[in-house]
């Protein structure tokens, strides 16, 4: 049709499906210009492209269609300002946002690597000096079997998604020493996510600054009493005194690894 392209033609120019042009023509952003009565098929005019790549760059810079569609019915050179330096703004947090992500992925990176080293030798004891962490917990319920740990852990995540807590991409828990010297290895009492020191919520603990006898434990998690033992006997035979539960640190897990085989816990116990 004579000075109007059919949405065909526009899709291609602008490098935009049909169907998108579609779905903006019913919610009402971008309508074309005629349509035919017989055939249904929308065209559009030379100056709509032109509305069309404001609509882009707008969506591009991060502006949802509703803000868009509102911003679009009256804009002029005073509107448009206030809504540019309004989204520099959202723009600006989502940087610190993704900083903060991509330092937290990095951590996780570490510690895998950190943990392909010691699979090598994953029977060896070592003797460590550990910094002070920040943990969100959250008590694991009765009769503590694998089911309520993992019920907590998930609850655990969903808080820190909903209240937006600044935890590292890892999760753990804690045994007691009176557990694992029962032989109750995956008897926990509390599961954790490590996490920034904030005060966005009450239940995070905080580890002390210690010496820590650790052990990498290598394979599925009810396996995980064979490395228990090991650590038990090394702090015997070396006269380390055990003074708190077990901290059990997942560095390579289900969200790592399909394989169970691959999993790899580093057990930690602080000693004097």
């Amino acid at each position: 049709m004579e000075n109007l392209f059919s949405i065909g033609e526009l899709s291609k120019y602008q490098n935009i499906s049909k169907q998108t042009l579609i779905y903006y023509d019913k919610i009402g952003l971008f309508r074309p210009a005629y349509v035919d009565p017989r055939t249904g098929y929308r065209y559009y005019s030379a100056s709509q492209i032109d509305y069309l790549d404001t609509i882009l760059i707008m969506k591009k810079i991060g502006f949802s269609l509703d803000e868009i569609k509102e911003h679009m019915q009256h804009y002029n050179i005073d509107s448009s300002l206030a809504a540019l330096k309004k989204q520099v703004s959202v723009i600006d947090r989502q940087i610190q946002e993704l900083r903060l992500i991509r330092n937290r992925v990095q951590h996780r990176c570490g510690l895998m690597e950190e943990a392909k080293e010691h699979r090598r030798t994953e029977d060896a004891v070592t003797i460590e000096n550990q910094n002070v962490q920040y943990l969100l917990f959250r008590k694991v319920e009765a009769p503590y079997t694998l089911k309520e740990v993992s019920i907590a852990t998930k609850q655990c995540f969903a808080e820190s998604s909903q209240k937006q807590l600044p935890i590292y991409f890892q999760s753990g828990v804690r045994v007691p020493l009176q557990n694992i010297r029962e032989g109750r290895f995956t008897e926990a009492s509390m599961v954790f996510l490590p996490i920034e020191k904030t005060g966005k919520a009450k239940n995070i603990m905080r580890l002390s600054a210690g010496t820590c006898a650790c052990i990498y434990h290598v394979g599925d998690y009810p396996s995980i009493g064979r490395s228990y033992r090991k650590l038990l006997d090394y702090c015997d035979t070396h006269g380390w005194r055990i003074v708190s539960d077990a901290y059990e640190f997942c560095i390579n897990d289900y969200i790592t690894s399909r394989d169970e085989n691959e999993y790899i816990t580093k057990i930690v116990f602080y000693v004097e």
